[in-house]
């Protein structure tokens, strides 16, 4: 059976039997604490149970911070929650009721009420389902004695404790009073249950202190506690100690002080319950040590003391202390500026015409670039801020690219610039110059980085050059087309110097032509001489001066040509030299209809030109 108690109970004293209980009032600094620390055997005469390594059987104790290693029916550990978390006395209760632990406490004061305090656990798992009815409880009675061990002056019991399927350490207590005389009293502990399936229990933390009133220090606010700005000291207060009668009957004080609420020192002639402070300018700490007795005021375990009054000053925050100025990339996430302040302290922020942008934060989302200012402010309190931090944010743009597509001519090269002089260039194929020459086709990239490391990356699609053929050349009108013989991207002239994307040229007076055909890359040029006429797609024979007659411009150009004009038939109307060549819609004088007629255009070094032309009346 385990066992682990840190009890801090109040009883208000008197000898015999009595309820636990903690101290309601003040304590003093801890006389006796056991936390079996050691984990080593028992003194003699603490215990009459036999010492064990291992978990121990009925009848057997440990000190261990172990438990559940060979009874499996017990918790696996100990939970935390204690005072000192470590080792713990566990007991297996014997097979007949009666005491397991006996310890003298010396030291102590006459006429002074003390409180004892333990924690304790039951360490078998109900969960386990081993005992019935989850097993018998543990059930701890505690005995103070005189150091005569002929007189007992307190006694009380815990009760049952069952078991549970979570352990959880519980903290019992009683208090107790002293004699005239007396300095040392017995502490018993006995077990009420008997052994057997279950009552296995730890104890930890057995304590003794001494017990007074519940003694308040207030201001003349009734508040335990003045905060100060800086600029509003120095401050001189009016404390008042209030017991609550609630142990001593009567009162002698002592006032102490401290500058760090860790060390305290008396100050000197100050034993009423009032006491007026000097002139404070730093955070101060006061307490008044309170007795029964004024011969009890200069032992600490003798005597009690008060709640403690908090004079907190507070100091002008110290400049926050900037995270760094931010500079970012323009295509980058705009990041928070940062500052660290003092504990209990917060930010304000402010723009630079000292707007108010964000408070209470650590951190601000810019929006724009520019300076912006920090300063530190008491969390909670209107008081003086710090002087203002500066922290820059910059965006630094990245590099502004485009990418490409381009064409390589076979077996040639092609030159590829990154376009951004003055940059870092980082090609993928390993080259960091502004150009770089390839001669095949593929995905390239360059990394361009700037002298602030802003980087952004261009993308080349290099492709085969497409291979420039001329399918047909045609007269449209006064427009020359060029249809190519291939899908692709191609430039046009039909003069060898100005070309264009587009393959028709509008408005070009009739004459020999040498139409050029290219590649986007200009790797291969195709050329194709071409006589262009402008031959007319109707005439409208009314005399009305208006494409009267079917004629044909640009013919002069050429050393001989022949017109012939046809009907849908095929019969012959009209043929002539092509120079002179003029029809009025006529045969033998006589007008022909409306209609459809075709032409054969023969020009001595070209194909026949052949078409059709409406006539309407």
């Amino acid at each position: 059976m385990k066992f682990a108690l840190l009890f801090c109970f109040l009883i208000v004293c008197a000898p015999g039997y009595a309820q636990l209980g903690f101290c309601e009032g003040s304590k003093g600094d801890p006389i006796f604490h056991e936390d079996f620390e050691f984990g080593t055997q028992l003194p003699p005469g603490t215990t009459n149970y036999t010492y064990v390594t291992q978990d121990p059987q009925d009848g057997e104790y440990t000190v261990s911070n172990q438990i559940g290693n060979f009874i499996t029916s017990w918790h696996s550990s100990l939970p935390p929650r204690t005072i000192s978390n470590r080792n713990a006395l566990i007991v297996n209760a014997s097979f007949s009721s009666g005491r397991f632990y006996q310890t003298e406490i010396t030291g102590l004061c006459e006429n002074t009420t003390y409180e004892f305090s333990a924690f304790l656990i039951n360490i078998y798992d109900r969960s386990s389902m081993v005992c019935e009815n989850g097993g018998i409880p543990i059930n701890v009675r505690f005995e103070i004695w005189d150091e005569t061990d002929s007189n007992l002056l307190k006694e009380g019991n815990t009760g049952d404790i069952p078991s549970l399927s979570s352990p959880v350490w519980e903290q019992y207590a009683l208090t107790f009073q002293t004699e005239v005389g007396q300095e040392a009293v017995i502490l018993k502990m006995f077990n009420n249950g008997e052994g057997g399936c279950g009552n296995d229990l730890a104890i930890d933390d057995i304590i003794f202190r001494s017990c007074g009133d519940l003694t308040t220090v207030t201001s003349e606010n009734d508040e335990n506690r003045i905060d100060v700005c800086a600029e509003d000291a120095p401050v001189s207060l009016s404390l008042e100690a209030t017991p609550d009668f609630s142990v001593y009957s009567s009162h002698a004080y002592q006032w102490q002080e401290s500058n760090d609420n860790e060390a305290w020192t008396n100050i000197p002639g100050e034993n009423d319950e009032n006491y007026n402070t000097p002139p404070l300018n730093t955070s101060h700490f006061y307490r008044v040590k309170v007795a029964e007795d004024p011969v009890n005021l200069n032992d600490n375990l003798c005597s009690s003391v008060s709640e403690i009054f908090t004079v907190n000053i507070l100091q002008t925050p110290s400049t926050p202390r900037s995270d760094g100025n931010v500079s970012v990339c323009s295509k980058d996430a705009i990041p928070e500026l940062t500052v660290e302040v003092e504990e209990n302290e917060t930010a304000n922020w402010y723009d630079e015409n000292n707007n108010l942008i964000a408070e209470n934060t650590e951190s601000y989302l810019p929006e724009t670039p520019g300076l912006y200012y920090v300063e530190a402010v008491h969390e909670g309190f209107n008081c003086q801020p710090s002087q203002r931090t500066a922290i820059e944010f910059i965006i630094n743009e990245s590099p502004q690219v485009e990418d490409e597509i381009s064409q390589i001519c076979e077996a040639g090269s092609l030159t590829l610039n990154a376009g951004i002089p003055g940059l870092v260039y980082e090609w993928s194929t390993g080259e960091n110059t502004q150009q770089i020459e390839i001669n095949s086709r593929g995905n390239y990239s360059v990394i361009l980085t700037t002298p602030e490391a802003c980087s952004t990356t261009k993308n080349f699609e290099i492709n085969q050059v497409d291979i420039a053929e001329i399918e047909s050349v045609t007269s449209d009108m006064e427009d020359i087309v060029i249809t190519p013989a291939n899908d692709g991207n191609f430039e046009y002239s039909i003069n060898g110097t100005n070309f264009q994307t587009s393959n028709i040229f509008s408005l070009v007076p009739g004459g020999i032509y040498t139409v050029y055909m290219r590649d986007l890359s200009a790797c291969n040029t195709i050329t194709q001489k071409f006589p262009h006429i402008v031959i007319p797609k109707f005439i409208t024979p009314n005399a009305d001066g208006y494409n009267d007659n079917f004629s044909i411009n640009g013919l002069e150009y050429f050393p001989s040509s022949e017109i012939r004009i046809f009907d849908r038939y095929g019969k012959l109307l009209k043929a002539d030299q092509g120079e002179t060549f003029s029809w009025d819609g006529t045969l033998n004088g006589r007008a022909l209809p409306s209609d459809d007629y075709w032409y054969h255009i023969i020009i001595k070094g070209f194909k026949t030109l052949k078409g059709s032309f409406s006539l309407k009346r």
